[in-house]
């Protein structure tokens, strides 16, 4: 279901798509792709900041997650977006002509997709403020000409940023609801496992254009479909599992004990962790569900953070969680 109730819309990955690398196909980056499928399950949620240095991955796991649950690439908003071209304006050949014609923005464009940012951190501030705003109620307020109207809007919201290159405000960095500090994979084995995989999907690529088939793309694609059923499914179940109040009350000690500022903490760890549980097909929220999403929930929300913009999150992290959800 979307925020207003709605059943998410049914999806055909098309062949037309594969030179983006299908989701399934994608090397370690585990929290990116949970986060990015907990932020579907659950829209309230309200999007999802990916922090890291370039090529780590991040836009290559957007992309891949775009197409996989919509059949297409994500709206992309440009750095130097207005406020007109985000959330609709006028037709400027039409308006030339005295005929002003409503002309949708990108917010419209993403209703019921994905809206990415690159760089977001070199966004004005006034427009990551409207599309947070709008993420979180569902709801895009457009006015001309004083005249006011109210668009239902849903999309999923992903943001992408270097930290070197400047960081975002406290307030904006606490709207997102998830938060991933991404690294390179420094394993041998694993980097040596993303080289294999790129350079055979380059191959199968190459065949495609040259009017063959490939095998190696179509089981990918074929993962990429029985993954999406997944995520719709627990999307569609979201509401139907169950927040014990045991649970809710180590949410509220979780972003206590890592000095979360307001409420907004506690309900990002309960949402997060009902999406993770929606998406093991469990019927009930539990504290591992709990454990397993707090990273992501609380990171970027520890005072220390919000003052220096930097996220890293050590074991004496997770220990802290262990401690607090281990408690009577």
């Amino acid at each position: 279901m979307d925020i207003e109730g709605n059943a998410p819309k049914t999806v055909v990955i098309e062949k037309s798509a594969i030179q983006i690398l299908p989701y399934t196909l994608i090397v370690g980056q585990h929290q990116i792709k949970l986060a990015l499928e907990l932020a579907y399950i659950a829209p309230r949620i309200g999007g999802v900041l990916l922090s890291g240095h370039r090529g780590t991955g991040k836009s290559t796991a957007v992309r891949a997650f775009a197409q996989m649950m919509y059949g297409c690439l994500p709206v992309t908003l440009p750095i130097n977006a207005t406020e007109d071209r985000v959330v609709g304006g006028w037709q400027i050949d039409e308006l030339m002509k005295s005929k002003p014609v409503p002309q949708a923005g990108l917010l419209e464009d993403a209703n019921g997709g994905l809206l990415y940012i690159d760089e977001v951190n070199l966004l004005d501030d006034h427009i990551v403020n409207i599309i947070l705003d709008v993420t979180s109620t569902g709801v895009l307020v457009v006015q001309r000409e004083g005249q006011s109207e109210q668009k239902p809007v849903s999309f999923t919201l992903v943001g992408t940023m270097n930290p070197e290159e400047g960081g975002l405000r406290p307030q904006l960095i606490d709207r997102f609801g998830l938060m991933v500090s991404v690294t390179a994979e420094t394993e041998e084995a694993k980097r040596t496992e993303i080289l294999q995989t790129v350079l055979e999907f380059d191959q199968a690529v190459s065949q495609i254009k040259a009017g063959e088939s490939s095998t190696y793309i179509n089981n990918a694609l074929e993962k990429d479909q029985k993954h999406r059923e997944l995520l719709e499914k627990a999307r569609q179940i979201f509401y139907q599992v169950e927040v014990p109040v045991n649970v809710a009350k180590n949410c509220v000690r979780l972003a206590a004990g890592f000095r979360a500022e307001g409420n907004r903490g506690d309900y990002m760890i309960a949402l997060a962790a009902r999406a993770y549980a929606a998406l093991k097909g469990e019927k009930q929220v539990t504290i591992d569900h709990v454990a397993t999403v707090a990273r992501l929930a609380l990171q970027h929300r520890r005072p220390e953070v919000l003052q220096s913009n930097q996220m890293p999150w050590r074991e004496p992290d997770n220990q802290l969680v262990q401690e607090i959800l281990s408690g009577d």
